[in-house]
């Protein structure tokens, strides 16, 4: 089945692809969603309404404190008042105006052991691998995955902070040796979920809780392989995503499987289902009989190999995607397509994560990666033309 999507909105936003792929969105529970942008040496939060309005000014501005230091993913609170970034060696908050209100010092997230420090803070040592951080909806505490000193083993641990004094209130040891991670808030506004990756050594998801006095926390570790994708405020629990991409799974909070939706049932059932963009021709029909010519006997052994294996290989679900709204899942199999062509955007039940349909774009194909908004609608990015576009699923 094809599911036509309305165009919403769109804009010119030359920095806005960390907004589809990466974790520039800020989503909290009842509040606007929020996009913090990465501009020059500040980052700045705009609400993501107003990016599509002829006034897109950033509601506020915060100094970068390393601008050097391209990895970690920040966060601002609710009401823009501080920031909290996450460094290679410390988490600091900052205010507005560039003033440091705290910092909690840790060791260098740079994977090379015994290399020597300057000094200097804005030193950026070798290596990718960074952690996170989030402030909680209420403003009263941040998360933050880190890493300690290596005289103290280096081990990683997830510190819950106070957001007044940067002071730590608990602390989660970890057996993670991560290439980066990301924070997700419950919108019961009191669990925090956070998602590791360790590039091919698979994937950590945790979940916590902090009632003033104790630390409460349990993983889905067991198998190493789930994405902490998306959470939305009908669902008790959350998404997740197998780490190669063969599934979708929703959970209840304390990790059950409540669904379940398999990539490999996202291949076109139909010629008509795999053109929805345009990508099957009914004039190469004709041109199939042309492959048996005597001369080429070889080569059409070859690609009759090549056609086996690429039947052998199902469609994963990329990383991307989640809650349209309530009902509803998105989902893209981009990053699987040997051809960005092939690549397809997918409607799920929410509830039972049964594919309902691919989605068909009034523009044409789009090869972006997708990013929900919860609300009905969700974002693309077109890397060419900077292009931020806002979509739905149009009236049937």
């Amino acid at each position: 089945m094809s599911i036509t999507a309305r165009l919403r909105d769109s804009v010119q936003l030359p920095n806005g692809a960390s907004l589809v792929n990466g974790f520039a969105l800020d989503s909290r529970a009842d509040r606007p969603h929020r996009a913090l942008l990465r501009n020059g040496p500040t980052l700045e939060v705009h609400d993501l309404a107003g990016l599509f309005t002829d006034d897109p000014a950033p509601t506020a501005v915060f100094p970068l404190p390393w601008p050097g230091w391209r990895g970690g993913v920040h966060s601002v609170s609710a009401d823009a008042s501080f920031a909290v970034f996450s460094g290679q060696r410390a988490v600091r908050a900052v205010a507005p105006g560039g003033a440091t209100l705290w910092e909690y010092r840790h060791g260098c997230w740079s994977p090379l052991l015994g290399h020597p420090h300057t000094g200097d803070e804005q030193e950026v040592c070798d290596g990718l691998e960074h952690g996170s951080c989030r402030v909680s909806d209420d403003g009263r505490l941040v998360w933050a995955h880190v890493v300690a000193p290596e005289e103290h083993g280096g081990q990683e641990y997830w510190a819950v902070l106070d957001a007044r004094t940067g002071s730590e209130l608990a602390r989660l040891p970890l057996d993670s040796a991560a290439s980066g991670s990301h924070h997700v808030s419950h919108p019961d506004g009191v669990h925090m979920g956070l998602s590791i990756g360790m590039g091919q050594d698979g994937l950590l998801l945790h979940w916590a809780r902090w009632d003033g006095e104790e630390l409460t926390a349990w993983d889905l570790n067991e198998t190493l392989d789930r994405d902490l994708t998306d959470v939305h405020p009908a669902h008790p629990g959350f998404l997740t995503a197998e780490h190669h991409g063969t599934d979708l799974r929703l959970h209840a909070l304390d990790g059950t499987v409540l669904a379940e939706g398999a990539a490999a049932e996202a291949g076109p059932e139909s010629r008509d289902e795999a053109d929805l963009d345009g990508a099957y021709d009914e004039d190469d029909e004709g041109d199939e009989g042309d492959e048996g010519d005597e001369g080429d006997e070889g080569d059409e052994g070859d690609e009759d190999e090549d056609d086996l294996d690429d039947e052998d290989e199902s469609p994963c679900w990329d990383h991307g995607g989640g809650f349209v709204d309530a009902d509803t899942v998105i989902a893209s199999t981009i990053d699987a397509a040997d051809d960005p062509a092939e690549g397809r955007h997918w409607l799920l039940d929410a509830h039972i994560l049964e594919i309902r349909g691919a989605i068909t774009y009034p523009t044409g194909h789009v090869d972006s990666y997708v990013r929900p908004l919860g609300d009905g609608t969700w974002l693309t990015y077109d890397d060419t033309s900077g292009t931020l576009a806002r979509w739905s699923e149009a009236a049937s």
